[in-house]
């Protein structure tokens, strides 16, 4: 075999590899974004049962195809505090068990069909090119973001045979040579063999690929085998231990992932991932070589020329015994992670709902798009508590709550820089349209919440004045104001309800209070107007009352544009123009709006014009 033709092989291999590489990408893309709800509602619902968290990581990983990924989002979510760190040690000890099925799936690439009509339509070389042909149609044509997802699974699932059947005719004219008879002599030995493994997986960064590696070879050598006797083959007991290899390559990834910028309990789950990886691997290798030595299942077995079926199946059920027998010591193996992470006191975070931002998340956007959601419903709700303390701040200053209004107000602006840097990633990765709008709504949701946590701090700055000046309002605008800020207060209670539970319907309750705090707000205006002519207020605080009310006006129109962004999400009209909407409905044509806002005028205006 001539240089070239060595040179041609390792190319077409290298590039089978990468689409290969490619294809699992793509369809574990797929499939994360067409059950990325389902993948939610899945992990919300672990428990502390250790076999339900092994059952869940498992799922989960069947479906992201990356025991790593699986590892990643768990990580993130005990950082949102979705987990904690028994859940998420029955899920990474369940990821092992899910990252099999990519094994099992590529085995189709070994079916020989004959003249069996089913086993045709199983044959890769059948899906392969339907799976494009139906992708192509789903991406192309229909282009819908419902059949995206789909459309990127079949050409996932495509591209990923055809680069296998590329990496096997690689493999094929390398397999007469001495340099790769040698190679796999090397690989003979078993300590070489899990050292190739691990490093490979390092290299490649997903164990899935390495396996499908493995499985490229073994495929390729038993079809030479087949004609070729004297063909140097992968034997069984050269597999077995470069798949333990790969498990513990996993672990480097791992190690690496839970270190940066984790909790103490994300750190805890990489040394339980790192353990139960190690712990398995030594014992299954032990009983292994025993087997082995004493030639259990007689000597044919352990020398057999292994394919890729059965490097799928010794796969699934190394890391399913794995899991059954260390299951039991999942406790033992916390406290484990507790000793090589120790406890250290830490500052207290305030308002940690606020701190669940993880980058991480992106691996599954849905997630991430609940996660940030709940975050953005505590800022509103923060926002809202300081907004009721600024009003309370007006007519009864009590100096003793400024540093915790001051510190929530921190809290709100640092919250705002990071979620904007958050959003603006996540905006790139989501792909169903309704995440697309809710993450757009929420860029938009995050300063309006901002802008009323500064008009808390306004008002508060006013009692601060009128303190200093030693002024108080009249007992006329302090009544007018308990109206008032009683109205406000009741809005963005609807607002951050209506945000935190997701619910349209209270959102549309909204609008027509806001119209009518607008008319108290020209009410008062005029009625302050004349008091000052008239000498019955000072005006030093006649300025204070007037800017208090631009500050109750303003903070009432943030909850109406919260209120028409999350209404906008299910009606293209309204997302195309919201003050086109606003028009209308302020026109008086919609009956149940015009019955609102009467009830609203009753409820607040009706008890102003009491006020004497």
């Amino acid at each position: 075999m001539s240089t070239m033709d060595i040179v041609s092989a390792l190319i077409q291999l290298l590039g089978g590899l990468a689409m290969f590489l490619y294809g699992i990408e793509v369809m574990g893309d797929g499939l994360k974004n067409s059950s990325g709800a389902a993948l939610k509602r899945v992990l919300e619902k672990v428990t502390g049962n250790v076999v339900l968290g092994v059952l869940t990581g498992a799922l989960v990983t069947a479906v992201i195809q990356s025991s790593t990924a699986t590892i990643v989002l768990t990580v993130a979510l005990i950082g949102a505090g979705v987990l904690n760190l028994k859940q998420a040690v029955s899920i990474v000890m369940g990821a092992n068990i899910g990252t099999t099925v990519t094994a099992q799936i590529i085995r189709l690439g070994s079916i020989e069909a004959g003249d069996n009509w089913f086993l045709w339509l199983f044959d890769t070389d059948t899906l392969a090119p339907v799976a494009l042909l139906v992708g192509i149609i789903l991406l192309m044509f229909i282009k819908s973001k419902k059949s995206k997802p789909i459309g990127d699974i079949c050409i996932g699932f495509g591209v990923l045979f055809i680069g296998l059947n590329l990496m096997t005719d690689g493999v094929k004219p390398l397999i007469g040579t001495d340099v790769f008879a040698s190679f796999l002599g090397v690989l003979g030995n078993p300590f070489i063999g899990i050292l190739f493994g691990l490093v490979l997986t390092v290299i490649v960064q997903s164990s899935s690929a390495t396996v499908g590696m493995l499985q490229t070879v073994a495929t390729a050598t038993a079809a030479a085998a087949a004609t070729d006797p004297t063909a140097t083959v992968v034997t069984f007991s050269m597999a077995y231990p470069i798949i333990m290899g790969i498990n513990l390559g996993t672990c480097v990834t791992t190690a690496m992932v839970c270190s940066i910028g984790s909790s103490k309990d994300a750190k805890r789950t990489g040394v339980v991932h790192i353990a139960f990886n190690t712990i398995g691997t030594i014992l299954f290798m032990v009983v292994m070589t025993i087997l082995e030595r004493n030639a259990v299942f007689g000597k044919e077995f352990w020398i057999a020329t292994v394919d890729s079926g059965g490097i799928a199946n010794f796969q699934t059920i190394f890391n399913l015994v794995t899991a059954v027998v260390l299951i039991p010591f999942a406790g033992m193996m916390v406290k484990l992670s507790m000793l090589v992470v120790k406890d250290e006191k830490e500052k207290a975070q305030r308002h940690p709902e606020l701190h669940t931002l993880d980058e991480r998340l992106y691996i599954s956007p849905a997630v991430a798009v609940a996660e940030v959601s709940k975050a953005v419903a505590h800022m509103g709700s923060i926002a809202r508590v300081n907004f009721a303390k600024g009003c309370k701040m007006l007519v009864d200053y009590d100096e003793a709550q400024l540093p915790e209004i001051e510190a929530d107000e921190d809290c709100l602006d640092a919250f705002a820089d990071k979620s904007d840097r958050f959003l603006i990633g996540l905006s790139k990765v989501v792909e169903s349209e309704a995440d697309d709008r809710q993450v757009d709504m929420l860029m938009q949701t995050v300063p309006n919440f901002e802008r009323i946590g500064d008009y808390a701090t306004n008002l508060v700055e006013l009692g601060q004045r009128l303190t200093a000046e030693d002024s108080c309002f009249s007992d006329m605008a302090k009544k007018e104001l308990e109206v008032i800020c009683a109205a406000v207060n009741e809005i963005l209670d609807i607002t951050v309800n209506a945000f935190a539970n997701d619910d349209n319907h209270a959102a549309k309750a909204i609008e027509p209070l806001e119209e009518v705090i607008d008319d108290m707000v020209m009410i008062l205006r005029d009625r302050h107007t004349k008091r000052l002519k008239n000498g019955t207020c000072s005006v030093a605080t006649g300025l204070v009352f007037m800017e208090v009310l631009t500050y109750l006006e303003r903070a009432s129109d943030q909850c109406s544009s919260i209120a028409v962004m999350m209404m906008a999400r299910d009606n293209e009209a309204i997302l195309q123009n919201h003050y086109d909407y606003l028009r209308q409905i302020h026109a008086g044509n919609d009956a149940a709006y015009a019955a609102e806002k009467d009830r609203r005028r009753q409820q607040y205006i009706m008890p102003l014009k009491d006020i004497v």
